[in-house]
């Protein structure tokens, strides 16, 4: 199966081998992801309840979104702009620079198109839509990520790749120049040609694989994103880790943190972050104004949909933080971002409707955009 993706071989392969986080077989983590660190007796759940359990785990119809097109034809008065478009897809606009991140398009965070998790918020526009973009950049390999046909969608726009040591081959397999990858350990960076912008990976607290057999033989890695005037960071997946001291010092302060906050579970130990650990890992990056990523797109998880919001607008602003909420597709300024308003409960007003069957498929209507076609 294609969407599997590929193993690094020849060049690749030796650099992934000389790495200083490749131990035995595989790529470690500095600290180890503990199960019920957080939560001593959390249990860990069934397949069957993981696929059926819980609740409110679905909104009752899509969430509201932009379509960004006309602002995106003007430049950001600030130099510096970010769109969510659902999960940990955003199109960051950084002094003249376009930066996509995580790209997922697809319809399902699967290597099936049968089967997997199913998006229940389309993307706010086309991928065939899109303007043109400067870079790709891609933290990891895990399906809601690295998804097959979006690559093979942007392999024909020859935009250039940076992403982590060993997701290269996948990207190469789907159509992508080897000369438009780089493939980057912690730490490193790469100066986008022919501009000033910079991208440094920087760790995180995760695992990767597309398969039961090929886990962990590529890295995870946040990434730094420089350019003359701002720097922002992004987190990819991750749990809570020290290592964010380590990037505050080396990269802060930021103009812009975007931190994952959803599918997070307390029997799953530190491999995510959730809402909770989001603000500690934000204040070990010295804060900054935060857009909350990887949530309001897929059922990955045994919470409510709306549960990493909802404890955000509760404990951000008691913690101080700035929080950057905009709507699906709707641009926003950090520099000028206002107070937050909390548009998801239109759809799903909180403690007012009765729980759906976290089994349901939302039903998506036909007028709103979906992936790539």
């Amino acid at each position: 199966m294609k969407s599997l993706g590929k193993r690094s071989q020849g060049a690749r392969l030796e650099r992934l081998l000389a790495s200083p986080l490749w131990v035995g077989d595989q790529f470690r983590n500095v600290h180890p992801i503990i199960p019920n660190l957080r939560d001593p007796n959390a249990a860990m759940p069934t397949l069957s309840e993981f696929l059926c359990g819980g609740k409110r785990r679905v909104p009752r119809r899509p969430l509201p979104s932009m379509n960004p097109l006309d602002t995106w034809a003007r430049r950001p008065a600030s130099g510096l702009r970010a769109t969510w478009l659902g999960h940990s897809t955003l199109l960051i606009e950084i002094d003249g620079i376009r930066v996509l991140t995580d790209p997922v398009w697809g319809l399902r965070a699967s290597p099936s198109r049968l089967a997997g998790p199913k998006r229940f918020q389309p993307i706010p526009v086309p991928l065939r839509a899109m303007p043109p973009v400067d870079l790709v950049i891609v933290s990891h390999d895990h399906y809601d990520h690295l998804d097959y046909p979006t690559i093979r969608e942007l392999a024909k726009r020859d935009v250039p790749f940076v992403t982590s040591l060993g997701v290269g081959a996948h990207l190469e397999a789907w159509g992508v120049r080897s000369e438009r990858i780089v493939e980057l350990d912690w730490w490193e960076s790469h100066r986008l040609p022919n501009s000033e912008l910079v991208v440094t990976a920087a760790p995180s607290q995760h695992f990767s694989g597309r398969s039961l057999r090929g886990r962990n033989t590529t890295l995870w890695s946040s990434l730094v994103i420089r350019s003359p005037h701002h720097t922002v960071f992004f987190s990819g997946d991750t749990g809570l880790t020290t290592e964010y001291q380590a990037i505050r010092e080396r990269f802060g302060p930021f103009d812009l943190v975007m931190l994952e906050v959803g599918a997070f579970d307390p029997a799953w130990g530190d491999m995510h972050l959730g809402p909770k650990n989001a603000l500690e890992a934000l204040k070990l990056l010295g804060g900054g104004p935060f857009l909350p990523v990887h949530w309001g797109t897929f059922n990955l998880a045994m919470h409510a949909w709306d549960e990493p919001p909802e404890t955000l607008l509760e404990l951000g602003p008691k913690a101080g933080v700035q929080l950057v909420m905009p709507r699906l597709g709707e641009p926003i300024e950090p520099a000028h971002a206002e107070r937050v308003e909390p548009w998801w409960r239109d759809v799903d007003p909180v403690g007012r409707q009765p729980e759906p069957d976290a089994r349901r498929e939302v039903t998506v209507p036909k007028t709103m955009p979906w992936p790539i076609d």
